[in-house]
């Protein structure tokens, strides 16, 4: 298999063929992140001819050893969404070939990724398979977005995930606790559920925000333009961003970011999950949390 450097997953994609189409994130600005740190470029879509080979081997590996049928693939790489129409088309049309039980096909996507797209395009995906896209929007704080460089604003992820709900195209959403920076989460976590409740996301999962010394957001910590939350703020902050959530959804804080590791049905298992927010606030020490943040050498 063409897989290139570290391959990043959703938890919920575990069962998933994964199939590299692409490699690196095409906006690579965000302050925050080094996850493709690793990669000599900084993005770059796969040869067709290596998606097929990959595609027979994984045909023949899960045929003849794992003896079982592959109904969601789900497509590598930061932002394979970002392709054209034509091309995420025509990858589709060999996944049909070799795997004709499929069922889904599955990547990240940036909310950019969306706006390259017509509403007819968006249909026509979603009828070639193209369905449960993760959408990294990590907040609805746009003073966040804005100082974070995400390339997009809140009323963006309204308008362009409006699209998706219209073209059939379901989503999960990762949240970044402690984005918005000191005294600032719980806002910025009543600001994100707001937006969250005016759409339909199957997933709202939450990751904290973890800082590392290769990161742009590590030097303006060091230049004093901005701080980060304590780890008890940034519980404070997921317990507000639960509770202001309405919609029917599935709240999920799975990753190894997080130290405490929850999961429940909105909005049947809210007071559950606050319950056990708050269990964490009231009962779990600063440095305890801390030393659990410094023990996350990488993402």
């Amino acid at each position: 298999m063409h897989y290139t450097g570290t391959i990043w997953r959703p938890p919920y994609e575990a069962s998933s063929l994964l199939l590299e189409v692409t490699a690196g994130c095409t906006h690579h600005r965000c302050k925050f992140c080094t996850l493709y740190e690793d990669l000599p470029f900084g993005f770059r879509m796969s040869p067709m001819e290596d998606i097929e080979a990959d595609l027979i081997e994984a045909q023949k590996m899960y045929r003849c050893f794992y003896g079982r049928k592959v109904t969601r693939t789900f497509l590598t790489g930061a932002n394979p969404f970002v392709l054209k129409f034509e091309k995420l088309i025509k990858i589709a049309g060999m996944i049909h070939e070799y795997f004709p039980e499929t069922e889904t096909i599955g990547c990240f996507s940036r909310l950019t990724d969306v706006t390259l797209k017509t509403d007819q395009e968006l249909a026509d995906l979603h009828c070639a398979g193209y369905d449960m896209l993760t959408i990294g929007i990590e907040t609805a704080d746009d003073e966040a977005l804005r100082f974070m460089e995400k390339g997009y604003l809140a009323a963006d992820i309204i308008e362009q995930c409006g699209r998706l709900d219209k073209a059939g195209i379901r989503y999960s959403f990762f949240y970044l606790t402690g984005i918005s920076g000191e005294g600032r989460g719980e806002r910025g976590a009543k600001i994100t559920a707001a937006v969250c409740n005016k759409l339909h996301p199957i997933l709202v999962g939450a990751n904290m925000l973890t800082i590392y010394p290769n990161s742009k957001l590590y030097e303006e910590i060091q230049k004093g333009n901005w701080k980060e939350e304590s780890e008890i703020e940034k519980y404070r902050e997921v317990r507000a961003l639960v509770k202001g959530l309405e919609i029917r959804t599935v709240f999920a804080a799975m990753g190894a970011s997080n130290a405490f590791q929850m999961q429940g049905l909105l909005p049947k298992e809210k007071e559950k999950l606050l319950a056990f927010l708050d269990n964490v606030i009231e009962n779990v020490g600063e440095d305890e949390l801390r030393q659990y943040r410094e023990s996350v050498h990488h993402l």
